[in-house]
């Protein structure tokens, strides 16, 4: 037993976590010496917690080996290329260290993404259950606005951390190169969303907040110190997507296979790579904006305080012009995934493959002049309002043409059905609810009633399972053979999505229903004369079952890497290089077996139409 402990501790996870308590812990007594040496009293809690929590952050780093590297590179030390993993290590805890490979950097992401969406859909129960019938039966006010706050970022968190595991894990392989650009950089980017997730979750224990997940002031400036946990970790979170953005734009611009110009490149890799567009030149006005929060509250300096000359519409705006392109942050890859998995299941080409690259590209351009849309209730200058109106309308061309590929893609095609099918095709119905319930938030006529209503949470919930949710989960199956080398169970994933499909239809279109009637966001109990108690509870039914089928989810991975069938390397006849390769694929992916592209990457259903010619043919090939 004190060997295993010994190995526990070993681990760049374990060991990083207990460096951030030890961190914390001597940062708060840093910032109390500070204190005193200034001639003021040593326990202040809000700045001796925040200065605690940003020491730990950096501990955490260190004590998970994030900087070793780097460090000895500083000091003229020659460190290897990648880490070998121990082989008196169980198979498991290589997801628990330090790697520089691409594809175990992807599952760590995809692994901590589904803990996240485990933990927010959790908090997202629990007032579910509050508002399942009028008057408060199960949480308190405070509590109520902490988790609906904290599922809100939690969420976002485990989407943002799912576009970096599909991202890491698929572009490096689709484009033939061997890694990323920057492994260490990866690596980084990767392990600083663990102690800025832990600083989210912290707020529930540090008194909460009761801003909602967007952290407006002067709420937030007088919000408990859970707050500043919130902000805190958002900021790094943010951090970790702007590093990873960058690698993902030089990886593709710089490491694709001989042949692979900019027309012949996989669907996915061109929504991965608009997506880091935005990522890395807007993430920083939302870090900015907390910043700007935390500061005022630290050193009383007046951002958004009106009475020292601040506007908190400038927060707004900041928040924004982050927060609305992040949408398309989370919707981009998953618009790839559909685009990516379609004609392998219909068995046709992907129906005007240039359009619907260069749409991704259209969504992430025109996604930066829509943010105000956010803003027509919020007293900002009304003759912002109507230009925001149009360009807003105008981001629904660029998605029109996704939509028309994919129809076209399926007319007449050889549709099969297995699991990864009935994502894509779930996701494509659910996404254009959310799409056809858009246009009445962007027309201001409409939005001055429909703002913060539930109509609201209905449509953004649509646009979120479709964009990203239900594509994530069609990926998670469709690669799960290659990612682990096993099949999972048809069946259980069958079932899983039969009780989520319907139940988001239920859950998503009773909110705009509560919401066209009046019912408010963000609030723990309404009006029984209102009669909302059976849509509510209905509402909540849908919730749970959705809950029930992530678990089958969990159950159906569980099981098939202890007991499922050895994979075939190609089980979808696939035409993408990956499928070419050893299930899992190799560390160093086409090191030994390097590809020409010879043809058009979605030329299914046509005769001799190759897509990639090995220099030499991998031992596995293809089934």
């Amino acid at each position: 037993m004190a060997n295993q402990k010994v190995k526990l501790f070993s681990l760049s996870f374990f060991r990083g976590v207990v460096f951030q308590v030890l961190g914390t812990l001597a940062g708060m007594g840093l910032v109390m010496l500070i204190r005193l040496l200034m001639g003021l009293p040593a326990w202040k809690a809000e700045p001796v917690w925040v200065g605690g929590a940003f020491v730990g952050v950096f501990a955490f780093l260190i004590g998970a080996g994030a900087f070793s590297d780097w460090a000895k590179m500083a000091f003229g030390e020659d460190v290897p290329e990648h880490i070998e993993t121990d082989p008196n290590q169980p198979g498991w805890a290589k997801y628990f260290h330090i790697s520089y490979d691409h594809k175990i950097i992807g599952i760590q992401y995809g692994v901590t993404s589904i803990v996240l969406l485990a933990l927010a859909g959790t908090f997202a129960l629990i007032f579910r259950t509050e508002l399942a019938a009028a008057g408060l039966q199960v949480v308190e006010l405070d509590m109520f606005n902490t988790l609906i706050g904290l599922h809100g970022m939690v969420m976002i968190a485990s989407i943002l951390l799912g576009v970096g595991a599909m991202s890491n894990y698929l572009v490096p392989l689709l484009i033939g190169a061997s890694d990323m650009a920057f492994p260490r950089l990866n690596a980084f980017a990767y392990w600083i969303n663990v102690p800025g997730a832990l600083l989210v979750v912290s707020s529930l224990f540090l008194g909460g907040f009761d801003t909602g997940w967007t952290g407006y002031p002067p709420l937030s400036a007088r919000a408990p110190l859970g707050m500043q946990m919130f902000f805190m970790g958002v900021y790094f979170i943010g951090f970790s997507s702007i590093l990873g953005s960058l690698n993902i734009i030089v990886t593709t611009l710089r490491m694709r296979a001989k042949g692979m110009g900019f027309m012949r490149m996989p669907i996915f890799v061109w929504a991965a790579v608009s997506t880091a567009l935005i990522s890395l030149t807007a993430t920083q006005l939302i870090g900015l904006s907390f910043q700007m929060v935390m500061f005022q509250r630290l050193f009383g300096m007046g951002f958004f305080d009106p009475a020292k000359g601040g506007n908190v519409i400038l927060f707004q705006h900041l928040f924004w012009f982050y927060s609305h392109p992040a949408v398309y942050v989370f919707i981009l890859p998953g618009l790839g995934i559909i685009s990516e998995l379609l004609p392998v299941f219909v068995r046709k080409p992907l129906f005007g493959y240039k359009w619907i690259a260069m749409s991704s590209l259209g969504i992430a351009l025109v996604g930066f002049f829509v943010w105000a849309h956010h803003m027509f209730t919020s007293g900002m200058a009304e003759y912002l309002r109507v230009p925001f109106m149009y360009s807003t309308m105008l981001v629904a061309v660029p998605t029109g043409v996704k939509f028309f590929s994919w129809v076209g893609t399926m007319w007449r095609g050889k549709m099969t059905f297995e699991t990864p099918m009935l994502f894509t095709l779930g996701a494509v119905s659910i996404f254009l609810l959310g799409g056809l319930t858009g246009p009445p938030n962007a027309t201001v006529a409409t939005d001055l009633h429909l703002h913060d209503t539930y109509w609201i949470v209905g449509h953004f919930h649509a646009t979120m399972f479709g964009g990203f949710i239900f594509p994530f989960f069609a990926a998670l199956y469709y690669w799960f053979p290659k990612i682990t080398g096993k099949m999972y169970n048809e069946k259980l994933g069958k079932w899983h999505f039969w009780l989520m499909f319907p139940a988001f239809y239920v859950q998503s279109l009773g909110q705009m229903r509560v919401g066209l009637l009046g019912m408010r966001r963000r609030i723990a109990d309404y009006d029984p004369a209102l009669n909302f108690d059976f849509s509510h509870l209905l509402i909540t039914i849908a919730g749970f079952v959705i809950a029930i089928a992530v678990t089958i989810f969990i159950i159906n991975v569980i099981q098939s890497l202890k007991k499922g069938e050895v994979a075939p390397n190609n089980p979808w006849n696939s035409r993408s290089p990956e499928f070419f390769l050893p299930s899992p694929a190799p560390e160093h992916n086409y090191a030994d077996h390097p590809f020409e592209v010879v043809g058009e990457p979605y030329d299914y259903g046509l005769a001799d139409a190759p897509f990639v010619k090995f220099d030499a043919a991998p031992e596995t090939a293809a089934d």
